[in-house]
């Protein structure tokens, strides 16, 4: 039987929820998820697994998700044990290339990774990303420029991007 280790923490965005395994971190639950609920990834992806809530496995994540909301990291490393088909591994990967700052859309994604006409299959893997944030997925648009959807809600996808825009143009970066 396999074992997620959960906690949950206050953050500038509200409460949040990590999951990880031995492997590395495997969920995070922004707040306003829009049921995109913890219980129901683990159902699908670990249906077997002892859930148990313990912050030592996590420390790492909050600090830099912590960090990052406030404008003090760009790059997160960490472990990640991310449970997605290869396709889905595709996109996560290419989302991973988005550079802080930038947007790319849908179709750029896409495009990107050799399937020009999945642009509604990368927007249903988007949805699905288990690791926001660490996996960017917010910084994913669509093509006309608008916002596109965000499992945390357009709010908080309007804010990070804003953020890091406001660092990228001052120089912040670190």
């Amino acid at each position: 039987m396999e074992t997620i280790r959960t906690f949950e923490f206050e953050s500038p965005v509200g409460r949040m929820r990590l999951g990880s395994t031995d492997k590395g971190l495997c969920w995070v639950e922004l707040p306003g998820s829009c049921g995109r609920g913890f219980s129901g990834w683990v159902r699908a992806q670990v249906p077997d697994a002892e859930i148990v809530e313990d912050e030592a496995p996590n420390r790492s994540a909050r600090e830099q998700l912590l960090e990052y909301l406030a404008g003090d990291r760009i790059h997160f490393e960490l472990k990640l044990d991310l449970r997605a088909t290869p396709f889905q591994h595709s996109v996560y990967e290419e989302l991973l290339a988005i550079p802080y700052g930038e947007t790319r859309s849908y179709a750029d994604v896409a495009r990107e990774i050799g399937n020009p006409k999945a642009v509604r299959a990368t927007g249903t893997a988007n949805g699905a990303n288990p690791i926001p944030l660490i996996i960017p997925c917010h910084r994913v648009i669509a093509s006309g420029g608008g916002l596109g959807g965000y499992g945390g809600g357009l709010p908080l996808k309007r804010k990070l991007l804003a953020m890091e825009r406001s660092q990228v143009r001052a120089g912040d970066l670190l």
